[in-house]
């Protein structure tokens, strides 16, 4: 997961440029590092607090959260479409019956979360583009359910998104599984051995990142 958050090349000239980092965002949990890591790209708030000290960073940080929730609207209408045209039409083949029971209701639940990622990216956007810095600065020294919300508003809508992309594959991998053609089950079967590669290698890359961020973190305190 790239950082998304560089302030080094914003000059500063706001008063307040230097303020340390409060209290309030120091001691945090376990659950809150790893909501910093999802939403910010880092396991703290302490880079994301630098970009707060002047407008030019916090337009920077604000337009790439934005250009975020836009690609999350835009996957979420996409598995909407898709989810919408399998729920309400038959399979035309035989071979891959995606009416059964099990997947029928896989996609039914898409389609669902697809609606509720497409409400929340839509909310969180709004948040975002009527966001004030000063505002913002004076929340987050407060701490507590602000910061919460806060982080939520980033990873709450690519979380929906991806259980609705989750609920669609695994549809389709049952529906594979059971099909009664030979090549559709082996393609299932390639199919399910990319997606657990490609999904292995994001993890452990992330993991590594987290760990790497820590460390860094660590060294500056």
């Amino acid at each position: 997961m790239a950082s998304f958050y560089s302030t080094q090349s914003c000059a500063i000239t706001d008063p307040r440029a230097f303020e340390p980092l409060p209290n309030a965002l120091l001691r945090t949990s376990l659950i809150m590092r790893v909501l910093c890591f999802l939403a910010l790209g880092h396991p703290n708030l302490g880079d994301h607090w630098k970009s707060l000290q002047s407008d030019q960073a916090f337009e920077t940080v604000r337009s790439r959260l934005c250009s975020i929730l836009t690609s999350t609207i835009t996957t979420a209408s996409v598995l909407l479409a898709i989810s919408g045209v399998f729920v309400s039409t038959a399979s035309p083949v035989s071979y891959f019956d995606y009416t059964s029971p099990v997947p029928y209701c896989l996609l039914f639940i898409s389609l669902m979360l697809a609606m509720i990622a497409m409400l929340t990216s839509g909310s969180s956007m709004i948040r975002w583009l009527h966001a004030d810095r000063h505002w913002t600065q004076e929340q987050l020294k407060q701490g507590g359910c602000f910061i919460l919300s806060y982080l939520l508003s980033i990873v709450t809508p690519i979380f929906f998104v991806a259980l609705s992309l989750h609920c669609f594959m695994f549809a389709m991998l049952v529906t594979g599984f059971s099909s009664q053609s030979m090549i559709c089950r082996a393609v299932t079967a390639l199919w399910l051995i990319a997606y657990a590669v490609n999904v292995g290698t994001i993890l452990m890359e992330a993991m590594w990142k987290y760990a790497t961020s820590l460390n860094h973190a660590g060294d500056r305190q």
